[in-house]
């Protein structure tokens, strides 16, 4: 793809590393909202033509242990054109979403484009670009510390309140992630549980409709769950929530006695920071079919999916 890049005059070489020419694709910026002459510059570089051209090609330099031969010398392709060449080769030149969270509009997928477009592919059909999860209102990133792995989440939150945490925010919007946060998505879990716990009541006969509508626009999971909070109809509640994978909160099930007994002796270890028999009283609990979940001052027991 590189070397048809360079045939076709959208891009050079230089010094052993080889620029896409962004003057020569007319839609460049599109995808990001920029204009074409107002182009934020990437990868600072004195030998390129013009503060817009990104890298193709990267000679190899001093220290780095990854290269191949080239046409233009020993080097590696640009992070950019990995992505075009993987897609083409796995999905063909013409697919229908690629998607990413928003942080890779520009420049990354803004690249990806210009770099296949103007090789005449007509590469992704629609574009999706997903907010990005924050902590404390920065975005969540392992190289920073501030990181969040799945397994401690479901560890201490269990799958229904993730579930529930991630669909209050909108999928293209950014989403925090913290105790408060993860306490108001367990509390709203526990009130759909209440609705199965009382009697059922007739659901309005726009409800559905209202629910469904919530959701082709945009998929707008907030409003959805807005909609769903005020019905006490079971048959109706268990549908929408079968949608979300949230089936469960439909099951009022009580632990057995001596499941229970194995979480307040599991308390009492913790207490007394006897961690190993903890961690043994858990396994003990889950081998039985259920969950602890750790609470300020208790514990919550739920069945395993």
């Amino acid at each position: 793809m590189i070397e048809e890049l360079v045939e076709g005059g959208f891009a050079y070489e230089s010094e052993g590393d080889v620029y896409y020419r962004v003057s020569r694709f007319p839609d460049y910026g599109r995808l990001s909202g920029q204009r074409p002459d107002q182009v934020e510059e990437q990868e600072p570089n004195a030998r390129k033509e013009d503060p817009r051209d990104f890298a193709l090609w990267k000679a190899n330099k001093p220290g780095e242990d990854t290269s191949w031969e080239s046409p233009w010398g020993r080097g590696r392709p640009g992070w950019h054109i990995e992505c075009s060449v993987m897609s083409e080769k796995h999905l063909g030149p013409e697919f229908e979403i690629h998607g990413g969270g928003l942080d890779l509009v520009f420049p990354h997928h803004e690249n990806e484009i210009a770099q296949s477009r103007a090789l005449g592919r007509p590469f992704a059909r629609i574009w999706m670009h997903n907010g990005m999860l924050r902590f404390a209102g920065e975005e969540m990133h392992k190289s920073i510390g501030n990181d969040v792995s799945l397994k401690d989440a479901l560890d201490r939150w269990g799958r229904e309140t993730l579930l529930v945490f991630f669909l209050t925010g909108h999928w293209r919007k950014p989403l925090d992630y913290s105790d408060a946060t993860l306490e108001a998505a367990l509390a709203r879990s526990e009130r759909f549980r209440d609705v199965f716990r009382s009697e059922s009541e007739p659901g309005p006969e726009d409800a559905w409709n209202r629910f469904a509508a919530a959701l082709d626009d945009d998929f707008n999971t907030p409003a959805a769950l807005a909609v769903v909070h005020e019905w006490r109809d079971h048959d109706l509640l268990r549908r929408a929530l079968a949608i979300f994978g949230l089936e469960s909160l439909a099951d009022d099930d009580a632990a057995p006695d001596e499941v229970v007994a194995l979480a307040e002796r599991r308390v009492t270890a913790r207490a007394t920071r006897d961690f190993d028999e903890a961690d043994r009283l858990r396994a003990e609990i889950e081998a039985s079919g259920w969950d602890v979940r750790d609470e300020a001052d208790s514990f919550r027991l739920v069945r395993r999916r």
